[in-house]
């Protein structure tokens, strides 16, 4: 795959039994808005997500930040080949636990590690349903802030080989999204696998899992318009 293509070189290790699932649960017509995001954030109750992952080993955290730019953008980065785990895969600023720190400071700490983004520029404006990922047996705590501006952000080269600001528009482009049903081996039991269809990328597992949630929680129905 190449940039002018949508999909990219990430390994999917799809299960021999596998089928579609539904359509976006998104009007694909809407427009974002992270003021009502931010307000939907706010009374959204906080889950845990049963992924049927072994029970995790240790804990981490993201950091899911937006900001707009003529329209709301999400920061995302693809990793590079040479980390020990998940190379090559799209995913949010992110990394496993630091003794005594809290994991919105793990979040922000590894934000600055991998992009060098500000602390001080970011806004806490609420958390996502918590996961654990099977590969790596982290449970990861998903936290959604906002920017007051673009940031200026420079690529970790250990760690990040492309930052990449993405429109949430066009997460809800027709083709972009589709829903997959994996049984993972040992179970019947089918869980949905969700997949972002970029330019050169595609996003899948925890970081899609994510996404899914933030557009979801983005057009959810308010008390007003019931």
């Amino acid at each position: 795959m190449t940039e002018t293509e949508r999909g990219g070189p990430q390994h999917i290790p799809r299960p021999e039994h596998w089928s579609l699932g539904g359509p976006a649960p998104w009007p694909t017509s809407a427009q974002m808005c992270l003021d009502t995001l931010e307000r939907h954030l706010a009374t959204r109750p906080i889950g845990y997500q049963r992924t049927g992952a072994p029970p995790p080993k240790r804990h981490s955290a993201v950091l899911i930040a937006l900001y707009d730019d003529l329209e709301p953008t999400v920061v995302l980065t693809r990793r590079t080949q040479k980390m020990r785990s998940h190379s090559g895969e799209v995913s949010f600023p992110g990394g496993g636990q630091d003794p005594g720190e809290s994991l919105w400071e793990t979040a922000c700490r590894e934000a600055r590690e991998e992009v060098h983004l500000d602390s001080a520029l970011v806004q806490r404006i609420g958390e996502l349903d918590h996961l654990t990922t099977f590969s790596s047996q982290a449970r990861i705590v998903p936290y959604v802030a906002r920017l007051p501006q673009k940031p200026s952000l420079i690529a970790n080269p250990d760690e990040v080989d492309k930052i990449l600001n993405i429109p949430l528009s066009e997460l809800l482009l027709p083709g972009v999204y589709r829903e997959e049903r994996w049984a993972w081996p040992g179970s019947t039991e089918e869980r949905p696998v969700y997949f972002f269809e970029l330019y050169g990328d595609t996003i899948w597992g925890a970081t899609a899992n994510l996404l899914h949630q933030l557009l979801t929680t983005a057009f959810q129905e308010s008390e007003e318009t019931k």
